[in-house]
């Protein structure tokens, strides 16, 4: 699928990103409150025999928050819309599966960094075997939360919607290296935060 920025210059990526978020069967404020009210659900579970609360009795690391958002995000979107939107069941599949049409599909991507996401190193390579897993071309969500400290529980600092090419994604350049970056160009321009600017 060819890119929906290709030919045009950086200048102008921010506009035609508004332009796919338009075209996005989900509404822009829709996915800014679902990520909202799935993070306050978060500390508004109970887990065990006590039972236990995160922010209470348990501090988890980014990681385990990152998973929670990862898993509850799609399941409140297929819980609202069933048949519709539901939460992938493959490797080659997005994390949010829009059923009628999977190029409207969402990866979501997280991180406790301030302003910035990552993928692993393959989402600087560009797949071509049969066996791929999914396309790192698409729709992204990207949020950013805060860590836990000893003031107050974190909250999310960003929430980000739009669309990244693979060719957007920066490998390390170290042959160990495991991350792949974006081009802080990228960030501002092809994902917008939510709640956009009227």
């Amino acid at each position: 699928m060819a890119s929906p920025y290709a030919g045009l210059p950086a200048h102008e990526w921010k506009k035609r990103t508004q332009q796919l978020i338009a075209e996005h069967p989900l509404d822009s404020n829709e996915i800014y409150e679902v990520a909202h009210r799935v993070w306050n659900s978060i500390f508004d579970s109970k887990l065990g025999s006590k039972p236990f609360q995160i922010g209470v009795d348990m501090f988890p690391r980014p990681q385990i928050m990152a998973f929670l958002l990862h898993e509850l995000i799609p399941l409140e979107f297929a819980y609202r819309y069933p048949n519709v939107w539901r939460r992938d069941e493959t490797a080659g599949e997005k994390d949010l599966v829009y059923i009628p049409d999977e190029q409207y599909s969402i990866e979501i991507k997280t991180s406790s960094s301030a302003k910035s996401i990552f993928g692993n190193r393959s989402y600087a390579q560009e797949t071509v075997s049969r066996s791929a897993r999914k396309s790192k071309s698409g729709y992204y969500l990207a949020i950013n939360f805060g860590k836990f400290d000893s003031v107050k529980r974190p909250e999310i600092t960003m929430v980000r919607f739009g669309w990244l090419d693979h060719s957007d994604w920066v490998g390390q350049a170290a042959a160990t290296g495991q991350q792949a970056r974006l081009e802080p160009a990228v960030e501002h321009y092809k994902l917008l935060r939510l709640p956009l600017d009227k």
